[in-house]
């Protein structure tokens, strides 16, 4: 089957869904100008004193909060970054009635800034934080202004504020592993994007597709490239566009 053969196939899949699931990595977001970690301009491939493996790790934020910070700031806040081509067309998918859910590995909210309502944040967000003393919870603005008093953000009880993501050695918040896993169980089509398939747990949830219709966007090879129906080596935004261009799926419309 040719590229086109297979937009054409993965478009009639999409018109068809009324439960489909997104489950996406980095990659999504780098048409957004955030860089993804593996690739090799990415953030792992970077030199630091310390492997980021290391610095994003919940023992090493409580050890050297200041360290972490200074790395937290420089390379894992991007505020003014847009949602790009493929959260949008997650969004127009999801308000058209054809996709059910989104599960993603990013920590960027660029999914939610789309439009997509029933996100599933794996990894949790930028977009909250919370005091590690007395519990009290901080916007991502609230903590970008208690970034001019220094690099380690401090409550008003004097407790630090520790970022609601999830760090190396920190387990995955059970209500939205449980939401992720019930929602791919239940597709009827599994896209997945931007993500090597990688990093556990995550990347286990697709053990939990039952269906037989699997979509993969990703520009490297992936663990479950043999198990796709349909392979595609590019651009999400530019994938998953055109194929909802061929399915006749439209601002307004139903598809």
């Amino acid at each position: 089957m040719n590229h086109q053969e297979q937009l054409e196939r993965f478009a009639v899949w999409l018109a068809e869904s009324r439960q489909a699931v997104f489950f996406g990595g980095a990659g999504v977001s780098t048409e957004s100008g955030i860089p993804d970690f593996r690739s090799t301009d990415g953030l792992y491939n970077q030199t630091y004193d310390e492997p980021p493996e290391e610095i994003l790790s919940g023992d090493y934020f409580y050890r050297y909060p200041e360290k972490f910070y200074r790395f937290y700031w420089d390379k894992m806040i991007y505020p003014d970054a847009e949602p790009g081509p493929a959260h949008r067309a997650l969004a127009l998918l999801e308000k058209t009635g054809h996709l059910a859910a989104v599960v993603t590995q990013n920590i960027d909210g660029l999914h939610q800034a789309a439009g997509s309502r029933r996100v599933y944040e794996l990894h949790g967000s930028v977009h909250h934080s919370r005091c590690t003393r007395c519990g009290k919870s901080y916007t991502l603005p609230q903590l970008l202004e208690k970034r001019a008093d220094g690099e380690v953000p401090h409550c008003s009880c004097g407790g630090i504020i520790k970022p609601e993501v999830v760090l190396y050695g920190e387990s995955l918040n059970e209500d939205t592993l449980l939401g992720a896993v019930n929602a791919i169980r239940q597709a009827d089509l599994l896209i997945v994007g931007g993500s090597s398939l990688t990093v556990y747990p995550a990347a286990g949830l697709l053990r939990y597709y039952r269906g037989g219709r699997l979509v993969l966007i990703n520009k490297t090879p992936t663990p479950q490239d043999e198990s796709a129906g349909l392979l595609f080596r590019e651009s999400i935004g530019r994938v998953l566009t055109e194929a909802l261009r061929l399915a006749g799926i439209e601002e307004g419309g139903e598809g």
